[in-house]
């Protein structure tokens, strides 16, 4: 198998449990917002109206991909380049807001991330 299909993988088998999990109502009303998404700054300003604090590091970073899978998607249906982030010195683009708000977090807030033994 591939590394790649492996990986793909690997996330949708944590996207279906994080879904299962305790947070998984913070991150379905994600899934929903992203479903249609058609604007960054309605992303960045749905982003922001969550209690992310509560959410474990896990269920962050795996919001942070599918927010990132999104975004990518949005940019190539407006015909631009999938990724393009600001050189030094520009604004931070939405997916580098969101980022620092969902990395806002110590890794210990919510849980997971290599914090609990496994």
């Amino acid at each position: 198998m591939c590394v790649l299909r492996a990986w793909k993988n690997w996330h949708a088998e944590m996207l279906e449990e994080a879904l299962a999990g305790v947070h998984r109502d913070v991150l379905k009303r994600l899934l929903e917002q992203l479903k249609d998404l058609r604007s960054a700054r309605e992303l960045v300003d749905f982003i922001s109206a969550q209690n992310w604090e509560a959410v474990d590091a896990d269920t962050r970073l795996i919001a942070l991909h599918e927010i990132n899978q999104a975004i990518i998607k949005l940019r190539e249906k407006s015909g631009m380049e999938p990724i393009d982030d600001p050189r030094p010195g520009q604004p931070d683009n939405a997916f580098r807001i969101i980022k620092a708000m969902l990395e806002s977090f110590p890794l210990s807030a919510g849980e997971p991330a290599g914090g609990k033994a496994r």
